[in-house]
């Protein structure tokens, strides 16, 4: 009989989750650490990603800090392999790292463009690269793209970002077809308007009753990974209540 992902007489969940010391990538490696997963926590700062991880052990979890730059290949790279040494084989990649930027093409610069693209595009591509080889030769593994509303409705002063996200978002769907012979599930989670940093104060200020609570999307993401072992969720789709913010 095959043991389900979530049976205890199997060894604990390794989840890397990046974009982790905040808003909706710290809620969800809040939400699987909450089932016994070993979560591993990745970011730019290593202070920031400590105090996540603390919080974290302080709830009964067990969390590691990783600093990583997911537009850096080998930074990437590097992260991975001390995962492994530290933790163990990645299972669950929850590609979350990611950066925004609210301007008119006309007023956006090649290099802004390029580093939004590199965020949030490479870097989500580049953290999959490093782990779905192990993923395919263990014939499981879940990964988790991040993506954003953009992909799905036009927003004005959103062209680097949309850019990116309707690419990560493409490119999953093309991935997932890929890798199901290898039992890898592959799901695209389109969050809307959801209340973290990557809004302003103002703008959090003022819509955050129109807003989702990060730790609703990270329960969301959960119960998608808690679903029945024959069937999976290619895309989430989650929005406020009262709908997008135009």
């Amino acid at each position: 009989m095959q043991k389900s992902r979530n049976s205890p007489l199997l060894r604990r969940r390794v989840v890397w989750v990046t974009g982790a010391s905040r808003g909706i990538g710290f809620e969800i490696a809040k939400q699987f650490a909450s089932i016994g997963c070993v979560v591993c926590l990745s970011g730019r700062h290593m202070k920031s990603l400590r105090a996540a991880a603390a919080l974290i052990t302080e709830s009964g979890g067990t969390a590691h800090p990783f600093p990583c730059d997911v537009r850096e290949a080998r930074s990437v790279l590097a992260a991975a392999r001390r995962i492994g040494l530290k933790a163990g084989e990645i299972d669950v990649l929850i590609n979350n790292a990611g950066i925004t930027l609210f301007r008119s093409f006309l007023n956006t610069s090649l290099k802004e463009f390029h580093d939004v693209i590199a965020t949030n595009l490479e870097g989500q591509i580049a953290c999959i690269k490093a782990v779905v080889p192990s993923m395919a030769k263990r014939r499981q593994g879940w990964i988790f793209n991040i993506i954003s509303m953009v992909a799905l409705k036009t927003f004005g002063g959103s062209s680097a970002y949309t850019a990116a996200k309707v690419g990560m978002f493409g490119f999953g769907k093309v991935l997932r077809e890929e890798m199901k012979q290898y039992n890898v599930r592959i799901t695209n989670v389109i969050p809307g308007a959801t209340e973290t940093e990557m809004w302003s104060k103002e703008n959090r200020k003022k819509f955050s009753y129109r807003m989702m609570k990060p730790k609703s999307v990270a329960e969301l993401v959960l119960a998608a990974y808690q679903s029945p072992d024959d069937a999976v969720v290619d895309e989430i789709v989650i929005r406020p209540i009262l709908g997008d913010i135009d």
